[in-house]
């Protein structure tokens, strides 16, 4: 199954890590101090406490909010962009969206070559800037 960033289902992705891992379930709750139910309500949520999350993540070694910030590269809409780069004044750490990373653009890439979205949509979709696009193509050769 491909990762659909559009819908995240985070305690399935979980648990498909889990797996790949071959991940013992008590070690799970051993490092999560919970039930083995805990662990399978955990599977079954759509979304998770940052914290929680934080700790899937140093247990099983992998970055599961990047995910969420993919999602919000490929999916926020230009006006709210906007709306948080004027605020300016932030006790926040402000990001470029324009930093995409090699998931994102194979992301990109694949749908392209399958036919999915053509050129057009991924740059209004997406909101990816034209030169941008043309630059991976050229680069990954599609």
């Amino acid at each position: 199954m491909d990762l659909d960033l559009k819908y995240i289902h985070i305690g399935y992705l979980i648990y498909q890590c889990v797996v790949e891992n071959n991940i013992q379930t008590s070690r799970i709750c051993n490092f999560l101090k919970c039930s083995e139910e805990d662990i399978a309500t955990m599977y079954k949520s759509k979304s998770l406490d940052t914290e929680l999350l934080l700790n899937w993540s140093k247990l099983l070694k992998y970055d599961f909010f990047r995910i969420y910030s993919q999602h919000f590269i490929l999916y926020v809409s230009p006006s709210v962009e906007k709306e948080v780069k004027e605020v300016g004044s932030s006790f926040l750490p402000q990001f470029r969206k324009s930093i995409y990373s090699q998931e994102i653009i194979d992301f990109i890439l694949q749908k392209i070559k399958t036919g999915e979205k053509t050129k057009l949509q991924v740059i209004k979709e997406y909101n990816i800037p034209k030169t941008t696009l043309h630059e991976w193509i050229k680069k990954h050769k599609i």
